[in-house]
């Protein structure tokens, strides 16, 4: 039997940060997440979903001919089948990108995959839940993300940079201000105060669609 995920929503849009920010890029959005972060914006991906095999959610994606494709969520590695999903997409030729909460081992994700790493800093509520041995496991092709509500978090994540010397071991670091708690502005002003070795990014889709769905 083929395998199937719990599929929210995929669509093709404009990527709205990490390094590939600005591509047309088809995301698949799968269903479910462990986590609850105080500025999560897609909790409507918590429940519901359809399931899809393996097999229709290949040909949808198809059906854009992207060049690049965001494995998303909720939290994708949630379910199992999202490994083979990346592997497959891998295989059909696209560039493929994984965004996942960092709570979730990443070891069985393929190679070919960017995996977007994103590390919970204190005022997400959820910085418990950060499996740091993943750290361990990142290389050139992959991205570190903070989303930092709050001075005390950019601190934070200042002091993860060293302890897990990130700025040698992966392809790009990023920093986002949280949307609507932290001004943009002051988030840029301290990266450059510090000379940070990050990217400071701002999430275009919020700015163009208004964070609506399916986009």
């Amino acid at each position: 039997m083929s395998a199937t995920l719990r599929i929210t929503e995929i669509f093709h849009s404009i990527q709205g940060e990490s390094r590939s920010v600005g591509l047309p890029t088809v995301f698949v959005r799968l269903t479910g997440c462990p986590l609850r972060c105080q500025y999560c914006d897609t909790a409507y991906a918590f429940t519901g979903g359809e399931l899809w095999r393996l097999e229709a959610i290949l040909a949808e994606v198809a059906r854009y001919a992207p060049g690049h494709v965001c494995v998303t969520g909720g939290e994708p590695l949630a379910q199992p089948n999202c490994l083979p999903l990346l592997r497959a997409l891998c295989d059909a030729g696209y560039q493929v990108s994984l965004e996942t909460s960092g709570a979730l081992d990443v070891s069985g994700v393929d190679s070919r995959v960017s995996r977007v790493v994103d590390l919970k800093t204190p005022d997400s509520q959820e910085v418990g839940r950060n499996l740091y041995a993943n750290m361990a496991l990142l290389g050139a092709e992959d991205q570190v993300k903070f989303v930092v509500c709050s001075r005390q978090d950019y601190e934070w994540a200042r002091f993860k940079l060293d302890e897990y010397a990130l700025a040698g071991r992966v392809g790009e670091i990023l920093f986002s201000p949280s949307h609507g708690q932290l001004n943009p502005r002051d988030l840029a002003e301290w990266i450059v105060a510090d000379n940070l070795p990050v990217r400071f990014q701002m999430q275009l889709h919020k700015y163009l669609w208004n964070d609506e769905p399916g986009h």
